[in-house]
């Protein structure tokens, strides 16, 4: 099952917010249905929104009818509308960035319609790039996963979460894969029930043993001795190697440290982002209070209760025994060790 799926003249979506009760695939043929599906988590992790906003540029020169004239300022709100459309994962701005890039290059000695066919291209190496990157965590991150091993993870960083395979469960599938006994642990994670909805979904499909638990029973667990290690995605990880990621996150981490567990976080290089010095600067998204106050449509608090809804929360480096990579595993001092990895070959 894919998030994303080019068609040639169109962007196959599939809608997270209906699984894992309904399967729904939409086709989108304009920057601004990808902007609204980035936004309303119809295409949600940090890595997915990445190729789904390249796909979206991409779009966006194909539907441009104009001259030759306008065409840069034209791409310049394409860029715009996308860029507003989740703050905190540093993948949308690194593939938008990426892509205006491969426009500046072309536009002066090729023509509007090669142009338009050098950004699909782009945009299918991006996802390319995405997919090789994501099975080589896995392979990264293997070892630090004993032969049996109960594992806990927040949210979704697996397949819904990248164009393939994933980041967080990509370490979990390859052990999986190489034949070791683990289970998993998914939070809820509320409100939007990723870990509920997505992990379960994505991991029974597999036949990888997991539970689902309550965000709230991490510590209990940890407590009884039932966690061997802890494993998440990011969304940002700022160059002192603290992380965003999403609400929950923090606690998870405190309680790991508290416990004396290993807690890793797993992404590609694209996610790290040298330009924030630390987590302190790493913008927070928040998101629409409904959220909180209904669950699916079904109201669960007052209507007028006053709701602070942030997306994502901020993991002090301190806590993170390491950072899973497609180059490697980043140990402490992340501040040395991330622009050591960053620009490795």
């Amino acid at each position: 099952m894919k998030a994303l799926e080019w068609l040639g003249d169109s962007l196959r979506i599939l809608d997270q917010t209906k699984l894992p009760v309904t399967t729904i695939y939409n086709d989108v043929t304009t920057y601004e249905e990808v902007a609204e599906a980035i936004e309303s988590m119809v295409v949600r992790g940090a890595p997915a929104i990445g190729a789904a906003a390249a796909y979206g540029y991409a779009l966006g020169a194909i539907q441009y009818t104009g001259t030759r004239v306008g065409f840069q300022d034209y791409m310049n709100t394409v860029k715009e509308r996308l860029t507003k459309t989740r703050p905190t994962a540093v993948n949308l701005f690194w593939a938008l960035r990426r892509m205006e890039d491969r426009l500046r290059d072309l536009y002066e000695v090729e023509d509007l319609d090669e142009i338009r066919k050098a950004l699909v291209v782009e945009a299918e190496s991006i996802a390319e790039d995405d997919r090789r990157v994501c099975h080589l965590i896995g392979e990264q991150g293997n070892p630090i996963v004993p032969e049996e091993a109960n594992i806990l993870t927040h949210c979704n960083a697996g397949a819904l979460a990248t164009v393939e395979y994933g980041t967080a469960l990509g370490v979990i599938r390859a052990a999986h894969q190489m034949g070791k006994n683990i289970h998993v642990y998914a939070d809820e994670t509320r409100p939007f029930l990723q870990g509920a909805r997505l992990t379960t979904f994505e991991l029974m499909k597999d036949n990888i043993s997991v539970t689902l638990i309550a965000d709230n029973m991490a510590g209990y667990l940890m407590q009884q001795g039932k966690i061997d290690l802890v494993i998440v995605g990011a969304d940002r990880i700022a160059a002192n190697g603290d992380t965003a990621n999403k609400i929950g996150t923090y606690s998870v981490a405190v309680l790991a440290h508290a416990h004396g567990i290993p807690f890793y976080i797993a992404a590609p290089t694209s996610t790290i982002d040298l330009k924030v010095p630390s987590g302190q600067e790493i913008p927070i998204e928040e998101r629409n209070p409904q959220e909180l106050r209904e669950l699916f449509g079904v109201q669960t608090a007052p209507l007028d209760v006053p709701v602070y809804n942030p997306a994502f929360d901020v993991t002090p480096a301190k806590y993170i025994t390491g950072i899973i990579t497609e180059k490697g595993i980043v140990s402490p001092p992340f501040s040395v060790n991330l622009l050591k990895i960053m620009v490795r070959s």
